[in-house]
């Protein structure tokens, strides 16, 4: 018996993207000053710091990426920077709380997944691929990603280091 998780033709349109290989990570809101004591309340669950980056520009956020055990999926911590940071306005909608911000696939190329799900009739934010954190290259998949499906979340690309 085959297991569907995503509406149909949602999988055949990601399954037609060049490089997907991982869930990268999952994104999770921190309202500003807790950023700190979520850390260590994940590296008191086993999680261990692998990366932290002020990453400016658009984003205007602080991250911290954990990883449990050796595998490549991490939690990445966003600490807005400002009250003009896309996370800011995330956790003000919340009500004040942080929380769910969006999930982040790994691919081997950000521009060639790019051109793929433009070309798919993808709903992307970003005009091209930009610059991320740790050296990559992201875009981000609006919640309303497609008409016919919509994934109902924020989505980033990672695309492999340069």
């Amino acid at each position: 018996m085959e297991t569907t998780l995503a509406p149909t033709g949602v999988n055949e349109a990601l399954a037609s993207v060049p490089g997907i290989q991982f869930v990268d990570h999952v994104a999770l809101a921190v309202k500003q000053g807790d950023l700190e004591a979520q850390v260590a309340a994940y590296k008191m669950l086993g999680f261990a710091e692998v990366h932290r980056e002020d990453v400016l520009g658009g984003d205007q956020v602080r991250e911290v990426l954990l990883r449990i055990g050796d595998g490549p999926n991490l939690i990445q911590l966003l600490e807005p920077l400002n009250d003009n940071s896309p996370v800011q306005k995330l956790i003000d909608k919340s009500g004040g709380r942080g929380g769910f911000a969006h999930v982040a696939f790994r691919v081997r190329s950000a521009q060639e997944a790019f051109d793929a799900m433009t070309g798919q009739g993808f709903h992307i934010i970003d005009k091209a691929p930009r610059k991320g954190s740790r050296g990559t290259n992201v875009f981000f998949v609006h919640p309303k990603s497609l008409d016919s499906a919509p994934f109902g979340f924020l989505i980033e690309i990672v695309g492999e280091p340069a």
